[in-house]
């Protein structure tokens, strides 16, 4: 597995905020439990908000989900889609305006958002791999307004490609990194789906309504 899509998995796993010990972590991952800790002290290092040390565990200190944000989500997307641009240019004078302009979206943005810090993304994420998902973003944005089902191919953190039927929740930023959170038909349970790592995707004329167990203060409740 990319080191990248491991600090990821390893935020989603922390997102719980219960105490996970090294080894167990180690286990679920299949790594070392040095590679556990080197990637523990890069995620402290960016600005996650993690506690723990080596030996007793670690537990994510605060939430991390997304809250509401001065820009709107589409705006944000934009912003985001010109940052991707700008840092694949050969000009290295324009990659460190990128660098520059996401470290002062960082400082705009509140202090209690529940995603991860952008500055974490955008120094492990490569621009070209983010923006491979842009083209299915506007189809997922619209059918989550519309409350309107997805089949999505879908190549998970093992490379195995698998098709679902989703109901889009909710997209998030992780800079460089968008989200999707939904409601799974094939595993009857909320999945959050890295957008990039979408490789097809069918809008389906069905519509869903809100069930009780699967809407998006369903999934944040498990959250708590």
């Amino acid at each position: 597995m990319p080191r990248s899509d491991r600090l990821f998995d390893l935020i989603q796993i922390l997102r719980d905020g219960r105490l996970h010990r090294a080894q167990d972590l180690a286990d679920r991952l299949e790594v070392s439990i040095r590679t556990i800790y080197r990637d523990m002290d890069t995620l402290v290092a960016s600005g996650i908000p993690i506690q723990g040390e080596r030996g007793l565990g670690y537990m994510a200190t605060a939430a991390i989900t997304l809250p509401p944000l001065n820009l709107t989500m589409t705006e944000l997307e934009a912003l985001h889609l010109g940052m991707a641009v700008v840092g694949e240019a050969a000009d290295e004078e324009l990659q460190a305006a990128a660098r520059s302009l996401s470290a002062k979206i960082d400082a705009v943005l509140p202090e209690d958002r529940q995603a991860p810090p952008t500055g974490f993304g955008f120094a492990v994420y490569p621009f070209a791999d983010a923006a491979k998902g842009f083209d299915h973003m506007p189809a997922i944005r619209g059918a989550i307004r519309a409350r309107q089902k997805l089949r999505i191919t879908y190549r998970g953190l093992d490379e195995a490609e698998s098709t679902r039927v989703i109901r889009p929740l909710q997209m998030e930023y992780w800079g460089r990194v968008w989200t999707a959170t939904c409601w799974c038909e094939l595993r009857e349970a909320f999945r959050v789906f890295r957008v990039d790592r979408i490789k097809a995707l069918t809008v389906l004329p069905a519509l869903f309504l809100e069930e009780e167990g699967k809407t998006l203060p369903d999934y944040l409740a498990t959250l708590e």
